[in-house]
């Protein structure tokens, strides 16, 4: 059975974004750079990190609570490596250190072929994807990672949550491959957060071993999640301690204080006195002529080896298979066609929540254009 969707003109949308940001005191530019985020993650369908998980956020931990410093500016610390900068980003939008941290990257890759920045005192940036295929479509090769704004997951063999969901995501610049841009993003655990906030509006089940309950037993209810599971076991454990440690070397503090949490293990929370609760980021761009040895077999260029190896892989009986990065491709086709972003009637009805928090005019599913995806 196809699914419904409501289609939202893209400038509707992002005016109300734009003034949702603007009336929790954020600037023009924060405000714009966070429309142009929520398009962008609503075109390609991620409905996990939308403009509905972006204001809850930031209600939760960001501008409501100081979590986030709206109009903050970026500091950069010196540092005597060429190809890499170290920001502090005074607990700044997220979604704008996050643009600004990728295009500096970009820049640094043109002139060295390699080009890095960590982020310390972050505000969390939401769907890492996005920016990587961004700078994918620009041709490069961009990895980021975060520790996430709470510790929500249960390491492998453990009982309490001291991890992030702590998202790995990899743009590969492959359009003229394949017609889209690779992108391997995924959170470490087996579902994000805001993918339990979905299914709970939605009214479905989370996937077996995806959570547990208040008392760590496992649940496929949305509505008892309280905790997450790493995704594959001791692997998925792996890759998110990976990125603790990567966010403790550049600044990071404890976990399990990170979004305003309290320690497990310390009543007297006087003995945490300037510890810190900031989420860290890292931001990688690589140029491909800096990797590329040129040796192609059968005298291929860089492009039509990369679909040699593409066709290598789906094929033998694979051609089934996706591409990572092909749903979200898939998804924005949808968009293209259906000449708006698409939303569900309970996505909707949370939009029109955001509406009546900035005096703007509701939205009535009934008096809007339908779209229906297979």
């Amino acid at each position: 059975m196809p699914t419904t969707y409501h289609v939202l003109p893209t400038e509707l949308h992002n005016q109300l974004v734009r003034a949702a940001y603007l009336h929790r005191g954020y600037t023009a530019a924060e405000a714009e750079d966070a429309a142009r985020f929520c398009e962008m993650a609503s075109t390609h369908g991620i409905r996990t990190h939308n403009a509905i998980k972006a204001l809850h956020l930031d209600h939760l931990f960001g501008s409501a609570t100081g979590g986030c410093k709206p109009g903050a500016e970026i500091e950069v610390i010196e540092k005597k490596f060429a190809a890499s900068e170290v920001w502090d980003a005074k607990l700044k939008l997220g979604q704008s250190v996050a643009f600004s941290a990728m295009e500096r990257c970009m820049e640094l890759a043109d002139k060295y072929g390699i080009g890095q920045v960590s982020v310390d005192n972050a505000f969390h940036y939401l769907w890492g994807g996005g920016y990587v295929m961004d700078a994918a479509k620009k041709g490069y090769i961009a990895y980021t990672n975060c520790t996430s704004t709470l510790a929500e997951v249960v390491p492998f063999g453990g009982k309490f949550p001291v991890l992030g969901t702590n998202p790995h995501s990899w743009g590969l610049p492959t359009q003229k491959a394949c017609g889209f841009p690779i992108v391997i993003d995924w959170a470490t655990s087996t579902v994000a957060m805001g993918r339990v906030q979905q299914l709970k509006r939605e009214g479905k089940p989370l996937p077996p071993g995806a959570a547990v309950d208040v008392d760590g037993n496992p649940t496929t209810d949305p509505n008892a999640a309280q905790w997450l599971l790493p995704f594959g076991a001791h692997k998925g454990y792996g890759l998110s301690l990976l990125i603790e440690l990567m966010g403790g070397m550049i600044g990071g503090s404890l976990p399990t204080l990170r979004g305003g949490g309290a320690h497990p293990d310390i009543k007297n929370q006087t003995l945490l006195a300037g510890e810190k609760r900031t989420s860290a980021f890292y931001f990688q761009v690589i140029h491909p002529d800096a990797i590329s040895s040129g040796l192609f077999a059968r005298g291929r260029d860089f492009d039509s080896n990369l679909k040699a190896v593409i066709a290598d892989i789906l094929g033998h009986g694979n051609e089934n298979c996706l591409l990572p990065g092909q749903p979200e491709a898939q998804n924005a086709a949808h968009t293209a066609r259906a000449g708006g972003l698409l939303f569900s009637t309970a996505e909707i009805e949370a939009l029109n929540e955001i509406a009546a928090e900035v005096g703007q005019r509701s939205f009535d599913p009934a008096h809007m254009l339908t779209y229906d995806v297979a």
